[in-house]
Formats: structure tokens, C-alpha cells, sequence
């Protein structure tokens, strides 16, 4: 088996990463209408907090399919988005976001320690993810404030 290497331009590789947050705003559909993991290689990884990491396609669905389900609306703010490029196959995106959680809604800065604030981690190649690492707080309703004494006041 030969491998395949397609040089990819920053623009390119950003474009995929765009394509993949769309899919989320869009309910799990890129926007020529095809699912979501078509964006991703068969070997992917993702790693979401408190779920842990996905290798290849069919666990990247359970995650997202275990995610997705507690989520019922995602935006995210594009016009704000901080790209930072290596040169090579990787590229992170920080960005915001608002939506309805089934536990209730957040939006980014209210509160200002809330959800909303993300950043992720890309490895693409070839036009395909090979790897997103997802850092955000997953407590998008801001329940999980007990153990934290900071946020008592």
C-alpha cells in the first residue's frame, strides 16, 4: 500500500477545520450534506474531555454520538476564531460558542467562568482529519460549581 501525501496549504487545512465546526452548528452535517466523519481518516483520533479518546471512525461516532446527545443547539462564533499554524499538518483554533445543553443553555463569558471557550488541537493531511484534540469545560449548563470555592461567591 503507497502513501498517499498531498501537500495541503494552511488555508486548506483551515478549511477542513471549518467544514468539521460547521457540521456541528449544522447537526452533525457538512454542508454539501454528507455526515460529519466523512471529514475524518478511517485511523482518526479524537479526544473530547471526560469521554476520553476515539480511535478510528466507529468509536469517533460513539463519541460524538454520546456528546451530540446531550446538545441540543451549538454555535459557534467564526468572526472571533484565533488560527495558529505550524508550517506543517497541525493547526489549533481557539475560539467561543453558544448553544442549549439539555441542561440548560450557556454562551461564552456569562458567566465569565463558564462554558463556551474552546480550543482545539487539528492534524490534517491529505483532506482528511487525522487527529482533534478537544479542550474545553463540558459542564456547558455551569452545574458543577460545588466543588470549586471560588465560585460560592
Amino acid at each position: 500500500m503507497a502513501v498517499s501525501r498531498q501537500t495541503m496549504t494552511d488555508e486548506q487545512r483551515k478549511s477542513v477545520a471549518l467544514e468539521y465546526l460547521k457540521g456541528f452548528d449544522n447537526g452533525g452535517v457538512t454542508s454539501d450534506g454528507a455526515p460529519l466523519l466523512d471529514l475524518f481518516a478511517d485511523d482518526a483520533q479524537v479526544y473530547f474531555p471526560k469521554w476520553g479518546l476515539a480511535t478510528g471512525k466507529e468509536a469517533i461516532g460513539r463519541l460524538f454520538g454520546d456528546v451530540g446527545a446531550t446538545i441540543k443547539a451549538i454555535e459557534h462564533h467564526y468572526a472571533t476564531f484565533n488560527w495558529v499554524f505550524s508550517g506543517g499538518d497541525t493547526l489549533v483554533v481557539e475560539g467561543t460558542s453558544h448553544g442549549e445543553h439539555r441542561d440548560g443553555p450557556w454562551r461564552a463569558g456569562v458567566p465569565e467562568w463558564g462554558a463556551g471557550r474552546w480550543c482545539d488541537v487539528f492534524e490534517i493531511r491529505d483532506w482528511k482529519i487525522q487527529r482533534v484534540f478537544i479542550y474545553l469545560d463540558p459542564d456547558y449548563a455551569g452545574g458543577d460549581t460545588a466543588r470549586y470555592p471560588w465560585l460560592k461567591d
